[in-house]
């Protein structure tokens, strides 16, 4: 396998057409599954509606701007799992400050809170599988201090991605410059192919509840 970890070959085997639309499989996969993963996700929802105010009193859902294709803002939608605090900020912060709760650790391990990013695809502004998006604050310095990182926003962000499945989350700048350069080899090796080995990665992952 191509060693993801040069983020310079990586960055010269990025293909510039790879900013065109995606491939038609690709996008039937993304908006099929999509659609099916409403169904779950209304179910979440009312569940979490009755649920929330005696065990994770506050808002059902949780809006953060995030960096998208051609580094475009949007906001990405959540199921909350944290305790409110008015200040929209990165995963890696609010684990610091200790505010999850605990039917939100849950949501987190089952990946039920990432759900309604389903909203997201069906709106075209993330995919299924794809680099994910950054804090649109965070993604902003990383644009300004870590080399290849515009990108990876040549194609759409998505739920899970290749980066996710290598590396887990990161929570440094080391970190980051081995993610970037994950993402860039996914964009190089871009196949439907490819999509669907990282779908089965994650899939994994998820029925093992590994991570948060």
């Amino acid at each position: 396998m191509f060693d993801f970890h040069n983020d310079t070959a990586v960055q010269g085997r990025i293909d510039p057409m790879s900013r065109l639309s995606l491939p038609l499989a690709k996008l039937v996969f993304d908006k099929t599954v999509a659609v099916l993963l409403v169904i779950p996700l209304v179910i979440a929802a009312a569940l979490l509606v009755f649920a929330n105010p005696f065990v994770n009193a506050g808002p059902l859902m949780f809006v953060q701007r995030r960096m998208g294709r051609d580094c475009q803002p949007f906001y990405v939608f959540k199921f909350r799992t944290m305790r409110p605090t008015g200040e929209t900020r990165g995963a890696h912060d609010a684990l610091e400050a200790g505010r999850i709760t605990r039917l939100g650790q849950f949501l987190r391990r089952t990946r039920i809170d990432e759900l309604p990013q389903v909203i997201n695809v069906l709106r075209g502004e993330m995919s299924l599988i794809g680099p994910r998006p950054d804090c649109y604050d965070h993604a902003r310095v990383y644009l300004r201090d870590v080399p290849g990182y515009a990108a990876r926003y040549r194609v759409l962000p998505g739920i899970s991605g290749y980066a996710q499945t290598e590396l887990g989350y990161v929570d440094n700048i080391g970190a980051v410059h081995r993610k970037v350069a994950a993402d860039l080899y996914y964009i190089a090796n871009a196949s439907f192919r490819f999509d669907m080995r990282i779908a089965w990665r994650t899939l994994i992952v998820v029925l093992a509840r590994r991570g948060a």
